[in-house]
């Protein structure tokens, strides 16, 4: 029998020191956000279950939490953010040309048993920028991701950043079926070079074009580095998306941040949706991403919008990990209280004191004494 005082696998309660945090945090990060313009939108936390089909690119239907609606119509909890808010910008920008900024913070819920211990129900603050297909679109973003986790108080932190349209455009020149791809996108993504060059070898393609595919197994490659395979490769669009990054690399240096970032070709993510650059970030003292983001160019346009975008998630719950395993103090994550007793003769007086701290901004907490 269940116990009715326990929650399901993978959601816990939050309370306390720990939730006072965590809105602590969230504040920090929307407050970042909203600096730059980014205006605040509600998406429902189910929709229909075409939203986050394959079709659309998301997570695969084996991990979404799905039910029926009285009309017998699919629905699913939400998984991401992302196809959401590009539902509403198809639904009710559908005519707008200029750049579009939005925010928002919320919950999803993802099936998953591939991780014990590891949350179905995640908190996220994202944003996204729709309307703008350019390299200072990338940089804002990045600039947003950066700004974003310093305000938080961490400081030591890395950007991986990588662009989906290299691995793409080695496939095209090699003339790859979608199968092919597909099976080299896992191997890659699972960072097995070994066996993606015994795959390909199996195949019989040339050794020119394995060292090319290699070049991907170099995690962190600098910008000289970057420049030499731009220079190597034989395709337009994988060299193109190497001149891409270097681009957002010099516009992020001009502040110094580009000491945060560091580039990763190995970078797929499972969202199919993503057309450019991909990036994560990452901290000590967690295991997974505290933030996921990249270019998306075609997804509004699965709903009727054609329009550009470019933006990314906070994984809140594992930035909160981080900060507290790393000892960081966050701002305004503490109330001092006052605490006043009071009997029934003195409620009054009592009341009185805590409502002039109470106008001060200070909190203040009646207790009752017994005695």
């Amino acid at each position: 029998m269940i116990s009715l005082l326990h929650t399901p696998d993978g959601v816990r309660d939050v309370y306390g020191e720990e939730l006072t945090e965590k809105v602590a945090i969230s504040s920090l990060i929307l407050g970042t956000i909203n600096l730059y313009g980014y205006e605040r939108i509600d998406t429902p936390a189910f929709e229909y279950f075409d939203v986050f089909s394959k079709d659309i690119g998301t997570i695969p239907s084996k991990d979404l939490y799905k039910f029926f609606d009285k009309e017998g119509n699919t629905l699913v909890l939400r998984p991401d953010f992302t196809p959401s808010v590009a539902r509403c910008a198809a639904k009710y920008f559908s005519d707008e040309k200029l750049p579009l900024r939005f925010c928002y913070k919320g919950n999803t819920f993802i099936n998953t048993s591939e991780l014990q211990g590891k949350l179905k129900e995640t908190t996220q603050i994202g944003f996204e920028l729709i309307n703008d297909s350019s390299i200072y679109a990338d940089a804002e973003a990045l600039r947003i991701v950066i700004e974003s986790l310093l305000k938080t108080g961490l400081t030591e932190f890395q950007v991986s950043i990588g662009e989906s349209n290299y691995f793409k455009g080695l496939c095209e020149e090699a003339n790859l079926d979608e199968d092919t791809e597909m099976t080299l996108r896992d191997f890659i993504t699972s960072k097995n070079y070994y066996a993606a060059r015994e795959y390909l070898k199996g195949l019989n393609f040339d050794s020119a074009f394995l060292d090319r595919l290699e070049a991907i197994s170099k995690v962190f490659l600098p910008t000289g580095e970057l420049k030499k395979l731009s220079n190597d490769v034989t395709n337009e669009r994988s060299k193109k998306a190497i001149e891409r990054l270097i681009a957002i690399r010099n516009l992020l240096s001009k502040d110094g941040y580009d000491r945060y970032i560091s580039f990763d070709l190995t970078m797929l993510s499972k969202y199919h949706y993503y057309t450019g650059i991909i990036f994560t970030a990452y901290t000590y003292g967690v295991g997974n991403a505290i933030v996921k983001g990249g270019r998306y160019d075609n997804l509004i346009e699965k709903f009727g919008k054609e329009a550009p975008a470019v933006g990314c998630v906070f994984m809140i719950d594992e930035i909160q990990t981080a900060i507290r395993r790393q000892g960081v103090e966050i701002k305004d994550s503490k109330t001092d209280k006052t605490v006043i007793t009071y009997t029934e003769d003195t409620y009054e007086e009592a009341v009185a004191k805590a409502d002039a701290l109470r106008k001060e901004g200070k909190a203040a907490v009646l207790i009752r004494n017994a005695n």
